[in-house]
């Protein structure tokens, strides 16, 4: 590993808070790269790559039969690196700044039902105490917000406001959003607050929701958390933080809400990320509609 390697994955774990195993994921994808160099151009340094090799080391991956989605997460990789090295001023250029990404097949996500989220909100026991109050209100929280993982995890004490019923979130580019929380949460909060008070020692004192041991929750807790719960009612393959938020959308759609107070609510840039959504609407729409229309009972 070179000390820019080290540097790397040193900015990746403090600057941008990623996860140990996210950060072990971005160093192999780059030491995949390295070896390509290092056995098929010279042993060039990283730092002046040009992106003619980069070029040849998609095109060496693809005709080795990986599959594009795999592809552009190991460019997503190496695009970061030298963002990073970018910053720094170990470079002058970005020899992916003109990359566009290979083309994928988009997969509709299917949402969990509206059944699927009573039974685990209302028919699952949950531990007694801290871990249970706290784990039943990051569900409530995702489904009835919205929010992300990330923005989840860095919530701050201060800025859960239940004198108005609303909390605010960082969300991508630092752009910080008010979104209104339901009535039904005041007590789950205020539950919750009680029982993280008795926490012996906190050591994350800002962040709303911590571990047991007084820490703030991280990436891996939480999807865990998600996909141990859901798995007692769910078969769907994803279980994931992402999709309770693509659940808040869809159930929203389906119950009136318009696409522009979505948008919104989940802190988009563009109108298009949030059309993505429509998808499995549309499905629910055609449901009704074929069972509805009378010229179909004929």
């Amino acid at each position: 590993m070179t000390i820019n390697q080290q540097k790397f994955q040193d900015y990746l774990l403090k600057e941008k808070n990623y996860s140990v195993h996210t950060a072990l994921a971005y160093g192999k994808d780059l030491d995949f790269f390295k070896i390509f160099i290092e056995r098929n151009f010279d042993n060039t340094p990283l730092e002046e790559v040009s992106y003619t090799l980069i070029r040849s080391w998609i095109v060496s991956m693809v005709d080795g039969k990986m599959g594009n989605t795999s592809v552009n997460r190991k460019i997503a990789s190496l695009k970061a690196f030298y963002k990073f090295l970018l910053k720094t001023k170990q470079i002058d250029i970005n020899p992916l700044s003109k990359h566009k990404a290979l083309k994928t097949p988009k997969k509709i996500q299917i949402p969990f039902s509206e059944d699927e989220l009573d039974k685990v909100l209302h028919h699952i026991e949950y531990k007694e105490g801290f871990e249970g109050f706290r784990d039943k209100l990051i569900i409530d929280l995702f489904y009835i917000t919205g929010i992300r993982r990330s923005e989840l995890i860095a919530l701050q004490l201060k800025n859960v406001d239940i004198s108005n019923n609303t909390i605010k979130v960082l969300g991508k580019r630092n752009k910080e959003r008010i979104i209104p929380i339901l009535p039904i949460l005041i007590n789950q909060i205020k539950n919750y607050q009680s029982e993280r008070a008795e926490i012996p020692l906190v050591n994350d004192e800002s962040y709303f929701f911590l571990l047991q041991n007084g820490n703030k929750l991280n990436e891996t807790f939480v999807y865990r958390l998600i996909n141990d719960y859901f798995s007692n009612v769910s078969e769907k393959v994803k279980k994931s933080p992402h999709m309770l938020r693509h659940t808040f959308a869809t159930h929203m759609l389906n119950h009136g809400a318009d696409l522009n107070s979505i948008k919104e609510l989940l802190g988009h840039a563009s109108l298009a990320s949030t059309q993505v959504y429509t998808h499995s609407s549309l499905t629910e729409l055609k449901n009704v509609y074929q069972n509805a229309h009378p010229r179909n009972k004929k």
